[in-house]
């Protein structure tokens, strides 16, 4: 079957969705943008490894080993934690943390239980409760450019980056991307999309799907076979 994909439902503190993915065999798929970070647990084997993960500003193709199983959790955009400042964590620039031999996470100077899907909202509470995730009320105001009025634009630009790690536009960008590569892997016209997008014209659209997604309009309109927003 290769890679099975799910998301888990339920209402997280400071998160967006819960998701988990497993693979029976060595599967290649493409890692589209993301403009928010996440906190991911990775099992194989024997091993196993705690990621966090911030933004990624450009597909990249990757491959998920056989017998391997994930499970994570998309942050709210403006959710960070403050020791992994996000915008060292772009592009795949993990930063793993310690495990104990015990399966415990090690995180500022004390062990964590190992969180699964089924209580992973402890995991979050905790670390909120310690001040160890932390969250900015003002990011959603400042993307759609309405700032404090004592605050200056460098300012809320800097505080923005701070918390999500990517700039305000780059974010902007990878959301209209998403949109679009879902409208097209839903079937739509690549003309309607480009028109329901705010594309100028098809080669802008095809451009940024490339950039997005790794693939092509057409590709996307015929059935990607595994494509991870």
């Amino acid at each position: 079957m290769g890679l099975v994909f799910d998301t888990v439902a339920g209402d997280l503190p400071l998160a967006r969705r819960v998701w988990s993915a497993s693979c029976d065999a060595p599967t290649a798929f493409t890692s589209g943008v993301k403009g928010s970070s996440m906190i991911v647990i990775a099992r194989s084997g024997d091993g196993l490894g705690v990621h966090l993960r911030g933004p990624e500003t450009r597909a990249t193709r990757m491959t998920c080993p056989a017998d391997c199983a994930f499970f994570g959790v998309d942050l709210q955009l403006g959710a960070y934690l403050p020791m992994f400042p996000p915008s060292g964590l772009t592009d795949l620039n993990d930063a793993l943390l310690p495990t104990s031999s015990g399966g415990r996470i090690l995180l500022d100077g004390r062990d964590w239980e190992m969180p699964t899907e089924q209580n992973v909202d402890v995991f979050l509470e905790r670390l909120v409760r310690v001040g160890l995730l932390s969250f900015d009320p003002l990011v959603d105001a400042i993307r759609h450019g309405d700032r404090p009025r004592a605050m200056s634009q460098r300012t809320a630009q800097l505080r923005f980056r701070r918390a999500v790690g990517i700039s305000r536009r780059k974010l902007a960008s990878i959301e209209q991307a998403q949109r679009a590569a879902q409208l097209l892997a839903a079937g739509a016209a690549i003309g309607d999309v480009v028109a329901a997008g705010g594309y100028y014209d098809q080669p802008q659209l095809a451009r940024a799907m490339r950039w997005a997604t790794g693939h092509t309009p057409a590709e996307l309109r015929s059935g990607v076979p595994f494509l991870a927003f």
